[in-house]
């Protein structure tokens, strides 16, 4: 059970995680944290040192939370090409994402790449774990004869996570899902075609 203490501490990161997506570490200010949670300045400062401490901590509950809700649609697959079709189907929908200001990882990824190396190498870790993960699928696929020897694990994985978060952004850029519904069909097909 949460203290009070803590359950406002969670509430204040749950509230700034959204504002962060979508303006930026840089973008997002104290102002807009307090101004979203109604809290005093006072309140936030009791839970957090300083903007940076906010800030990764606000950064690594969205990683978080963008990674488990992935996970969860990955595993509710019934085979292995199933639980891939599901990954790709999570993010069937760029304009519309599950915390709203697009995908967090690459959000994230793209601002920490030269301003916050601290936070570069965190999204570096989700990005490799995801890979690590999907590439461990597909192994298991080919293991158990679901998939063709011919299939490259590492670089199918890679191939499927490049292709999704750079048709996250472009989709988001041109404000149309329809491209990332033809790319989720031809990575679909494309798998299809070293199913035994």
């Amino acid at each position: 059970m949460l203290t009070k203490a803590e359950k406002t501490k969670q509430f204040i990161l749950e509230t700034a995680v959204p504002l962060y997506n979508e303006k930026g570490i840089s973008g997002v200010n104290i102002d807009d944290v307090l101004e979203a949670t109604k809290l005093t300045k006072g309140c936030l400062y009791g839970h957090f040192e300083n903007k940076e401490d906010l800030s990764e901590q606000v950064i690594d509950l969205s990683l978080k939370m963008v990674s488990d809700k992935i996970r969860a649609a990955v595993y509710s697959g019934k085979t292995i090409k199933g639980k891939i079709f599901a990954f790709l189907d999570f993010y069937k929908n760029p304009i519309e994402t599950y915390i709203s200001g697009g995908c967090p990882i690459f959000n994230t990824a793209v601002e920490a790449d030269d301003n916050y190396p601290f936070i570069k190498e965190k999204v570096a870790k989700v990005f490799k774990n995801g890979q690590q993960e999907l590439s461990a699928l597909l192994q298991e696929g080919i293991n158990n004869g679901e998939f063709s020897t011919t299939l490259d694990p590492v670089v199918f994985a890679f191939k499927l996570v490049a292709s999704v978060e750079g048709g996250i952004v472009m989709c988001r850029v041109m404000n149309t899902a329809k491209p990332m519904q033809g790319l989720i069909k031809n990575l679909k097909a494309e798998l299809e075609g070293y199913t035994i």
